[in-house]
């Protein structure tokens, strides 16, 4: 008798305790689902647009990487609702993601070559398609350098050994400095000294280093070096203007965020803020 007891409270006591858990799991429901649940019909659409804003994703080129970093600070306090992810890279490598299906919302580009490109392939929405900013090439050295190089044409001395450029396959930059020193008949007498970069960031990265004696970077890449570690010793002229367009992506699914990023960096407040960091702006 005292077994058959001691059985009948026990499942007692477990019937007890799957009461109690089935109700501390509806209370907790009640409480959270209308603050946490992001497809519950009971969360409202101000919930979820603060707390899943609309994302889009802007490759740019590298060199607007200090200039975009900021556009992106500005433009989501003026527009909570969209999160903007941003992905730097040579513009080459960024037109092969692109080109490779890669969820891009907006593209960038340091060079007209690259956008023709992904117009060519309608990969880009073209009416959208507009330049904003133009940039410059110059030469840059470490800054505790004892070579004696002012312009392109000391780079063929004997003493300077190592040279960074972007690689022109990948880098607008090493097409625009390749094409320099073509015009100027010292590419062949140069051309086994270089070191080849991905992008203009690893250039400068070399020469803020002293890694190598010399570098080839755009000014804006310049003016954003680490204080002390490069000195511009020459402006690097070329045979055509280095502009950077923008446009959206034919596959993005959020057109409306992406145009609206893009009216952004192409307005007065986007201009200004290129105008910092060293780019001249082309408004409209």
């Amino acid at each position: 008798m005292r077994k058959e007891l001691i059985v009948l409270l026990v499942i007692l006591g477990v019937f007890l305790a799957i009461g109690c858990t089935g109700n501390g799991n509806e209370a907790t429901n009640e409480t959270v689902t209308p603050a946490t649940n992001e497809t519950g019909a009971a969360t409202n659409e101000t919930s979820v647009s603060e707390q899943n804003p609309d994302a889009i994703t802007v490759s740019a080129a590298a060199s607007l990487t200090e200039a975009f970093t900021d556009m992106e600070s500005q433009f989501e306090t003026e527009n909570p609702g969209t999160d903007v992810n941003l992905n730097f890279a040579g513009s080459g490598n960024l037109r092969k993601q692109i080109e490779g299906g890669a969820p891009v919302d907006v593209f960038a580009s340091a060079d007209q070559k690259n956008m023709d490109m992904l117009a060519n392939e309608t990969l880009i929405d073209n009416s959208t398609r507009k330049d904003f900013a133009e940039n410059s090439l110059v030469l840059i050295v470490p800054s505790n350098s004892d070579l004696n190089i002012t312009g392109i044409k000391d780079l063929t001395a004997s003493d300077v050994g190592k040279i960074s450029i972007g690689n022109p396959e990948t880098a607008p930059v090493g097409k625009y400095t390749t094409q320099a020193l073509t015009d100027a008949g010292l590419w062949d007498q140069l051309k086994d000294k270089t070191i080849l970069a991905e992008d203009v960031k690893q250039v400068l990265t070399y020469v803020e280093r002293g890694e190598v004696d010399a570098g080839f970077v755009y000014m804006t890449d310049a003016k954003a070096a680490d204080p002390g570690t490069i000195k511009i010793v020459a402006t690097v002229p070329v045979n055509t203007s280095i502009s950077y367009p923008i446009a959206l992506v034919s596959a993005s699914d959020n057109k409306e965020e992406s145009q609206e990023f893009v009216d952004f960096v192409t307005g007065e407040e986007g201009q200004e803020i290129l105008e910092k960091y060293g780019f001249t702006p082309e408004s409209e």
